[in-house]
């Protein structure tokens, strides 16, 4: 077994957690400023962490733009990466000032939330507006304070393209899988139908 201590760094060409722990679905969020500047970032430290009410969470390696937007204005938006907007997703992912709109930069069209004041991607195939439910720095072990921000959000509504809703189920046309990111510095996977594969739950 290749072991190491990740305080002590892996040795590694890239970092090995971010490919076993993936491919991570990608978490596009949108906030705005408390002086109404728009902003989207895609995340992949992202997931959904409950279901009744459905809680979205991403964290942030540092305290960006979207965080300190969210603790200010109490709310954002997650909007579905799919692969014919890749992409826009990786322009909004450059690293520019808090006064720069992602949405412009990108050239994308935004949707503005029906009841949270941040803006959806118009041409994600699923969209959800939230509210924050709580912003909290994460901690090691031993008590010590990183640099990482875990947001947490519920959904209070949810946007879905009617194409992609067929006999009464929610489905992607092709060309539309979501984008999922992988390990090293430019891996990202599109689910695949042929590899899909079916098991029942025990009862």
């Amino acid at each position: 077994m290749y072991s190491y201590d990740p305080g002590a760094g892996h040795g590694l060409a890239h970092d090995p957690l971010k490919t076993i722990i993936g491919p991570r679905p990608i978490g596009w969020i949108g906030t705005r400023s408390a002086q109404g500047v728009r902003n989207l970032a895609p995340y992949s430290f992202f997931n959904v962490v409950n279901d009744t009410p459905p809680v979205l969470m991403f964290c942030s390696s540092g305290y960006k733009d979207s965080v300190a937007n969210i603790e200010a204005t109490g709310c954002f938006t997650w909007s579905l990466v799919t692969r014919d907007l890749a992409v826009a997703m990786n322009a909004t992912s450059a690293p520019v000032p808090a006064a720069i709109d992602e949405f412009e930069l990108a050239g994308l069209a935004a949707r503005p939330g029906e009841v949270v004041a941040a803006d959806c991607v118009a041409d994600a195939a699923v969209a959800m507006e939230c509210r924050m439910i709580s912003v909290q720095r994460l901690h090691d072990a031993s008590g010590r304070p990183l640099d990482g921000w875990l947001t947490l959000g519920e959904v209070v509504r949810v946007h879905i393209d009617p194409a992609c809703l067929v006999e009464g189920g929610f489905v992607l046309p092709p060309g539309r899988e979501p984008v999922l990111r992988g390990g090293g510095p430019a891996a990202y996977y599109a689910p695949d139908a042929r590899v899909r594969f079916e098991m029942t739950r025990p009862q």
